[in-house]
């Protein structure tokens, strides 16, 4: 076994038995490479991930290969959920070089870290050749090496940097509608989503457009949203067996998963399926969000309710081989009951996917459709699936399951926390806010160590030793824990919030160019130290620490976390417009300083039955504040016998309300 014999990462752990010499991103290896004046080979990537896999397979497993590697490098495998600060160091490098990224992530540098040539999957003799040149070169021609390397490393630098903006513009509805404009051009108006494939879920972008559509009244966007919220849900990378989104689909048409699923895709759907039925009921949206929920207890928390980071896309070697069907399977399992489980999923003899007379399942038909083109009542229609489904998802617990990644991220942890606030804020069901009390509790403890710092990683029973946190982590557990606030009035979650957030300025904040850095200044310093400003899967940590500063600046009534906030949004306010599917995020705060943000305070015995009430209106700008007591600025003095509701908009309040409908008066647009 390598070095990598003694990791605690499930992805590192899959390497320990390659023939390459291995090491773990760290000092010995650093060190290594500077004594002998070695080449370092860096190779980033994730347990789920299939191309990982068949690269290890065909390169790493490899005794030729491994020789190669072993005598011209100094070889490094990294986790990129694990390190993401120096997966966006190489991640930067290859999109300079080659206009694309992905993972696996593979990067040559200098002994000094510094790239000089990358890309991602390689087959093994392309490999083995690019390998031989690339230490030739830096044999024959080091002047060259090290020139390029000044060139790329500037480049890493300055990517995605942005100008500090010191005069505050006027945001006005203008802006908001020509992001939405440009958007608007990407819209996929047959399948839903944007552009062709792969597709992507991209929560956040669904959740800023269903905001959009609200907020400016605009029919087309919310037409789309709808769509794309529909096209998900029956395709097939959502698991119609057993609950949950596998990452993207390969096709434009949300059929045929990427199979992996990740904690982080599903967490941020649970927030906007259940953001979207309090929109638009539909009980489609209901149904998707308890399943995902069940999905996520049943298959990914632990005893303790972390939860853990990813299911693997492969079984036995075989991509998808856990969820796919032959329509003999199905007949096997369900006897006579077969045919209309296998039309309600379009399972079919030939099969609808590549591998021979498998099946993805997917729907195309709503419920009502199917039953009247069937001759059945609906109800009887969805009692024969759902009873169907459960001895399918029975039968398929005695396959081979797929690979778990059993680490603990914080970032993803507060991602999911947030989507079980936001399930309970709309459903009101007391099972959603247990487990999220619980999630709460586990984050707040071993992630979070005495002097107020959290770890990013739990393996096992503890936080592993000396693991760093990133601004992610932070952010995302901060937005969680205000929403938590928000669906019990229990004041400790916001100190918790404030806590963190004050950590998160001391220690990530460039005051000077009004950002924050991904890394802590306390951190292992790499060769650039970089900022996260683009949303992508999950919100870039800037913008999330940007919405979290507007809204603890509002419910501390502290106009410093109000001027950082403004100070961020400033300084990404000219990349909006250019490319909002990068700026989601973002663009859900511009919408909240151009329309600004209800401050709904309910006080009173009856305050929870008032928070409910209020919650099944939606008011996305808006934040909720109460109890029966409480230290907030903005509930001093307001407490008395009977419950009051008060909404104040931009530091002006208007008359207290005793009952939900003439609050919702105040705030109807």
């Amino acid at each position: 076994m390598n070095r990598l014999a003694n990791s605690t990462s499930p992805y590192l752990l899959q390497h320990a038995n390659n023939p390459v010499n291995w090491y773990p991103w760290g000092k010995e290896a650093l060190d290594k490479a500077k004594a002998e004046n070695k080449l370092i080979l860096v190779s980033i990537g994730y347990s789920a991930c299939h191309w990982c896999h068949v690269m290890e397979h065909e390169s790493f497993e490899d005794e030729a290969v491994a020789a190669v590697m072993n005598e011209f490098f100094v070889c490094i495998k990294v986790d990129r959920e694990e390190r993401p600060d120096v997966d966006q160091i190489y991640m930067s490098a290859v999109q300079l070089m080659s206009g694309r990224g992905g993972w696996p992530l593979n990067c040559i540098c200098l002994p000094d870290q510094r790239p000089i040539y990358g890309g991602t999957y390689f087959r093994k003799n392309d490999w083995t050749s690019l390998l031989f040149n690339l230490a030739d070169f830096y044999k024959q021609k080091p002047d060259e090496a090290e020139d390029y390397a000044v060139r790329l490393t500037e480049g890493i630098q300055k990517y995605e940097s942005v100008e500090f903006i010191s005069e505050q513009p006027e945001y006005t509805k203008a802006d908001i509608q020509l992001i939405g404009d440009n958007w608007k051009r990407y819209f996929d108006k047959h399948e839903g989503g944007t552009g062709s494939a792969p597709k992507f879920p991209q929560p956040n972008n669904w959740q800023l457009l269903m905001r959009y559509a609200h907020i400016m009244h605009d029919d087309d966007v919310a037409k789309q949203v709808k769509l794309t919220l529909h096209k998900m849900a029956f395709g097939g990378i959502y698991d119609h067996v057993g609950g949950g989104f596998a990452r993207y689909s390969v096709d434009g048409r949300w059929h045929v998963p990427h199979f992996e699923k990740m904690l982080y895709d599903n967490a941020q759907l649970i927030t906007l399926y259940a953001e979207a039925y309090t929109w638009q009921p539909d009980e489609l949206y209901a149904d998707i969000v308890d399943q995902i929920i069940n999905f996520c207890t049943n298959e990914l928390a632990s005893p303790n309710l972390g939860f853990y980071s990813a299911l693997d896309a492969d079984s036995e070697g075989v991509e998808g081989k856990y969820y796919i069907f032959t329509k003999t399977e199905i007949e096997e399992i369900l006897g006579k009951d077969a045919d209309l489980f296998c039309i309600y999923y379009h399972i079919t003899d030939d099969g609808n996917w590549e591998e021979e007379h498998s099946n993805v399942l997917f729907r195309k038909e709503t419920d009502e459709q199917l039953a009247e083109k069937l001759g059945l009542r609906v109800d009887d229609l969805l009692m024969q699936v759902k009873v169907s489904r459960q001895k399918v998802f029975e039968a398929r617990k005695h396959r081979i399951r797929p690979g778990l990644d059993n680490k603990i991220l914080a970032s993803w942890n507060g991602l999911m926390l947030k989507g079980l606030c936001e399930a309970y804020r709309a459903f009101n069901k007391p099972a959603y806010l247990d487990l999220a009390l619980k999630n709460a509790d586990f984050i707040l403890n071993p992630l979070l160590s005495q002097n107020g710092r959290l770890s990013r990683v739990y393996s096992g029973n503890s936080a592993v030793e000396n693991t760093v946190a990133f601004l992610d982590d932070y952010a995302n557990i901060i937005d969680a824990l205000i929403a938590l606030y928000e669906v019990t009035f229990n004041e400790a979650w916001l100190t918790h919030a404030k806590n963190l957030t004050d950590t998160a300025i001391a220690h990530y904040y460039d005051e000077t160019n009004g950002i924050f850095f991904y890394t802590a200044d306390d951190d292992e310093q790499l060769i650039a130290r970089k900022s996260e400003i683009m949303d992508g899967v999950t919100p870039a940590s800037n913008s999330a620490m940007a919405r979290n500063l507007k809204k603890l600046g509002l419910l501390f009534d502290n106009e410093s976390y109000a001027a950082v906030s403004a100070q961020l949004l400033r300084n990404i306010m000219p990349l909006l417009a250019k490319y909002g599917t990068a700026y989601s995020n973002w663009t859900m705060l511009l919408l909240d300083e151009v329309f600004g943000v209800y401050e709904v305070a309910i006080t009173g015995a009856n305050a929870e039955t008032v928070r409910t009430e209020i919650e099944n209106n939606y008011i996305p700008n808006k934040i909720i504040l109460g109890g029966n007591k409480g230290i907030l600025p903005l509930l001093q003095d307001k407490f008395g016998a009977s419950t009051q509701i008060f909404v104040c908009k931009d530091k002006t309040c208007g008359l207290p309300a005793n009952n939900t409908a003439d609050a919702l008066k105040q705030m109807q647009a």
